[in-house]
């Protein structure tokens, strides 16, 4: 489906051959395009996913582009004659999932994009599926993970020092921006002509900074006083980049500690007081912090690398026939 991701893969309509008494065009359109042992692919199951997964008929693929419609059926025939082997192998080990896991999928996949079971029948009917047959290639798709599980995730083993050596040879990878927590009061001048109103708008900011100093909530003096962005939520402006401020307050900033308040800082359109609440220095994050991101990673490039391996060898020992 294009709108939202309620497949984990996109599986064909399985066609099993041919009658006697169809008609010509029946038979053009289910003409086999490929064998993979006993069983058949035909023109009509690839169209079909043709279309699934680019969101194109073929037709107008063709007039887009003849080359790009040529490598493209070509690499979803691959990736059907894999799904072929792969059945056989699921039929070999017996795997068999229940309806109560396909339906608990389904759960997870409507609560992933926020769903109700209305929202997916209607979008099913729009991308012209039944909920029956969503619900076997839901199954088939659990099938297939439990055979890839089973054949390819579980003989994976990292190793720590391996771990070490990637995090070692990509730091960069790893490095943090320098971050700052900032909030503010803004002191608005109206005329900035008016040299009165300008006196006024510092002694008040003054006034501010006084009582932050002898010890009243910064917060609190923002949603009295601000004017600014954020004032009702205590001047709160969130975390930026060292690069993201301006060069002036930049400096300021960097000059300042946690917890630490600025003098009134003028802006052209009047005053503002910086408060520093937090401060992140940039640099390169330890191996404790991003271990478990470089173990997905690696995992990830040897769940492909094996997986090649192992579809390969199966094809190797598979008869398979290409017929365009």
């Amino acid at each position: 489906m294009r709108n939202f991701k309620v497949f984990l893969y996109l599986f064909p309509l399985m066609v099993n051959g041919f009658t006697g008494d169809i008609s010509f065009s029946a038979e053009i359109r289910n003409r086999v395009v490929a064998i993979v042992n006993t069983e058949l692919i035909t023109l009509y199951e690839l169209n079909n996913r043709m279309k699934e997964m680019t969101g194109y008929e073929p037709s107008d693929l063709k007039a887009m582009s003849e080359q790009r419609y040529i490598e493209t059926r070509r690499e979803i025939v691959d990736l059907m004659i894999d799904e072929k082997i792969e059945l056989e192998k699921i039929r070999e080990l017996g795997i068999n999932v229940t309806d109560k896991k396909v339906d608990a999928a389904i759960e997870r996949i409507k609560k992933d994009n926020h769903l109700t079971h209305e929202d997916l029948i209607a979008q099913l009917k729009e991308d012209g599926l039944t909920y029956e047959k969503y619900k076997a290639n839901i199954k088939s798709d659990l099938e297939r993970a439990e055979l890839i599980n089973f054949e390819v995730k579980s003989k994976i083993i990292l190793r720590e020092e391996t771990i070490k050596a990637y995090y070692y040879e990509h730091k960069e990878q790893f490095r943090t921006t320098e971050k700052v927590h900032l909030a503010v009061i803004v002191l608005i001048q109206k005329d900035p002509s008016n040299q009165d109103e300008a006196r006024s708008l510092n002694r008040k900011a003054e006034e501010i900074l006084t009582r932050v100093k002898n010890g009243e909530d910064f917060g609190e003096l923002a949603r009295q006083f601000s004017q600014g962005p954020g004032a009702s939520e205590g001047g709160d402006m969130g975390f930026f980049k060292d690069s993201e401020l301006n060069p002036k307050l930049r400096e300021v900033v960097r000059e300042m500690s946690s917890g630490e308040v600025s003098e009134p800082i003028i802006i052209p359109n009047g005053m503002q007081i910086i408060r520093v609440l937090e401060k992140h220095g940039g640099g390169i994050r330890p191996f404790e912090d991003v271990k478990d991101a470089i173990q997905g990673i690696l995992f990830r490039e040897e769940l492909n690398k094996r997986y090649s391996a192992w579809i390969k060898e199966l094809r190797e020992t598979a008869y398979t026939k290409i017929i365009f």
